[in-house]
């Protein structure tokens, strides 16, 4: 082989390229990566973190409203800017974006500011027309909206891209979606005062979550002022003077000045040359890896959402890190993807950790259900009418906590302390004698003794 320009070149500058790039740097590595967008990627720019703003601003009206039954008055009613929170969420994902360059800069990895595309398995083409050789190409492109089949009217349609860049808040909008990202913006956009309607294909919001926390937080949401129609889809909109017609499968139409559609992401491999390098993909679309995170063609390998493996920022991190320490660093590293602690910046947030109840039922011979719901300390004098749902699965046999599903304030907070526990195989009996912090919404994952339920695999089957 020709003498290579570098050790390693990445593709796609997000959360699992940079870290990837900065380990194998501090390794000694001559690193290269080449963006062709923005500097920290889907998270960064225009995913978890903005999001994350968002969901801020959209809880302060909540909070306006409930000061007053603790003795605070507004003297004025409060207003809120939609482009004073767009302006500065801009500044804060420039600055950040900077500090990312900067972090790359100092660990000595260059920075191209171009399109890539994979010639062969030693060489990249660039957008400018150089080509670089490299020794070993990591391919850390994420993911990129789906708008699903090419419906009339999907020129209409924006995606959580566009959202964050809107120059005016809607005063309706109807959002297609039943994960992550649909329910987090329906709450968002409620939450900020506009009428949102939340479409989804499936029986109940957040396929692949425990049911019982899927139900609790449709209610919560619905509460809210919400309109959640599951069993429809958007089949067309129609451009209607100002504003949108939605049609829906069932043949009813909405009004709406903006339509959303988050139905789910695909892995941004197209275009990169995956198809001329007969790079092995899962039928999901995903890059398919080894456990060290290595693709068919032997010194090319693929992190983060573009493998389609467990799709969180935190995850991406990691298998980038683990790269890095497998290819340079002389550790060779797995990832665990087991008991991966999540958390939905919905209005109740969410924190899951491990099995739901219908996995856990089908994976041990016995399983006890141990839930409550109850109304947070904060609602009493608030008035507010919401109620806090927590979940524990523990294996009979192990007594090990397998499940742990959170509805409420700070869930996301709780389930990274609580996914430690759970990852290190903490037993049922171990919360329970962990002494309760009083008065806490999260003493009760450590004072639940009353057993909801008790299934046996032996019984169910009879």
């Amino acid at each position: 082989m020709a003498k290579s320009d570098v050790d390693l070149f990445v593709i796609g500058a997000g959360s699992g390229g940079v870290r990837a790039a900065r380990i194998a740097s501090s390794y000694g590595a001559r690193v290269m990566v080449a963006e062709e967008f923005r500097v920290g990627g889907t998270c960064v720019i225009r995913g978890c973190v903005p999001k994350k703003l968002l969901v801020y601003a959209s809880r302060f009206g909540h909070e306006f409203e409930d000061a007053a039954g603790f003795g605070w008055s507004v003297p004025v009613a409060p207003t809120f800017s939609w482009q004073t929170l767009i302006a500065n969420k801009d500044r804060e994902i420039d600055r950040l974006e900077a500090a990312y360059v900067s972090t790359l800069e100092r660990f000595k990895v260059e920075i191209v500011r171009a399109r890539a595309v994979i010639e062969d398995a030693h060489t990249i083409r660039l957008s400018t027309g150089a080509r670089v050789r490299a020794e070993a190409i990591l391919i850390a492109t994420g993911g990129w909206p789906h708008m699903g089949p090419n419906i009339p009217g999907l020129e209409h349609v924006i995606s959580s891209n566009e959202a964050f860049h809107l120059t005016e808040l809607p005063k309706r909008i109807v959002v297609q979606g039943g994960g992550y990202i649909a329910v987090e913006f329906a709450c968002i956009f409620a939450g900020l005062g506009s009428e949102v309607t939340l479409v989804y294909r499936g029986e109940n919001i957040l396929r692949g979550f425990d049911d019982d926390i899927r139900e609790h937080l449709r209610l919560e949401m619905e509460t809210r002022g919400i309109k959640v129609l599951c069993g429809h889809t958007v089949d067309a909109v129609e451009k209607a003077g100002d504003e949108f017609s939605v049609k829906l499968s069932d043949g009813t139409a909405i009004a709406a000045d903006k339509v959303m559609f988050a139905i789910g992401r695909r892995p941004n491999i197209m275009g990169i040359g995956c198809e001329a390098l007969k790079i092995d993909c899962h039928e999901h679309g995903g890059i398919q890896v080894d456990d060290y995170s290595r693709t068919s063609v032997p010194n090319i390998y693929a992190v983060g959402d573009v493998t389609n493996r467990v799709n969180l920022t935190p995850v991406a991190i990691r298998e980038g890190h683990a790269f890095a320490d497998t290819l340079y660093g002389g550790k060779p590293t797995k990832v665990d993807h087991h008991n991966v602690p999540t958390a939905v910046f919905s209005e109740p947030e969410l924190g899951v950790i491990g099995l739901t109840e219908a996995q856990a039922r089908a994976e041990f011979d016995t399983v006890d259900v141990y839930k409550t719901s109850f109304r947070p300390m904060k609602a009493t004098l608030s008035g507010r009418a919401t109620r806090v749902f927590m979940k524990l699965l523990v294996d009979v046999a192990s007594d090990r906590v397998v499940g742990c599903h959170i509805a409420g304030p700070d869930a996301g907070e709780l389930i990274q302390v609580i996914g430690i526990a759970v990852k290190m195989g903490a037993t049922k009996a171990d919360f329970d004698a962990t002494m309760a912090v009083h008065p806490t919404m999260a003493e009760e994952l450590v004072t639940m003794r009353e057993r909801a339920a008790r299934y046996t695999r032996a019984a169910a089957a009879e």
